[in-house]
């Protein structure tokens, strides 16, 4: 496994294909929940998309490999913002969200990182260092939170 941190600009057509794919997978068909996930925030120029790739070549002969998981990077001004975070059920249970998450946090410097977890992962996320910072709230019929990892932290 490798990750790769690209803007949306930066992909190619099949790695944005295979990212929607992904996050399509997990959150409208396996989680229930239909979103605008094309919310136009992947497209901002600040935007970073952290990529999990396996090893395998590219079944399109690319040799980029499968997305297996992701997180999306955003620039909120005051705080950086992780969200989107999806991994594939191929990839879970192996520490392969830590992966991800330690490659995002890794491009947000000198600023608090915000996210709104669900609320199952709560005490994940304060292993990473984020802490609860308001009450929990329904987003598609699921319990989250919001969390906040000090800057430096």
């Amino acid at each position: 496994m490798r990750h790769e941190t690209l803007t949306l600009d930066a992909m190619t057509p099949r790695l944005v294909h295979d990212l929607a794919r992904l996050r399509q997978d997990v959150f409208v068909v396996e989680q229930d929940c239909p979103y605008p996930d094309l919310d136009g925030r992947d497209a901002e120029p600040s935007t970073l998309h952290v990529l999990l790739l396996d090893d395998a070549p590219g079944s399109d002969g690319s040799g980029h490999g499968q997305i297996v998981g992701c997180a999306r990077v955003l620039d909120d001004g005051d705080d950086w913002r992780i969200g989107r975070g999806a991994l594939a059920r191929s990839a879970r249970g192996q520490g392969l969200a830590d992966v991800v998450m330690r490659a995002a946090l890794e491009h947000c410097p000198g600023r608090d990182v915000v996210l709104d977890a669900q609320a199952p992962l709560a005490g994940w996320y304060g292993s990473l260092g984020f802490e609860v910072c308001g009450p929990e709230f329904l987003e598609d019929g699921i319990p989250h939170l919001p969390m906040r990892r000090p800057s430096g932290g």
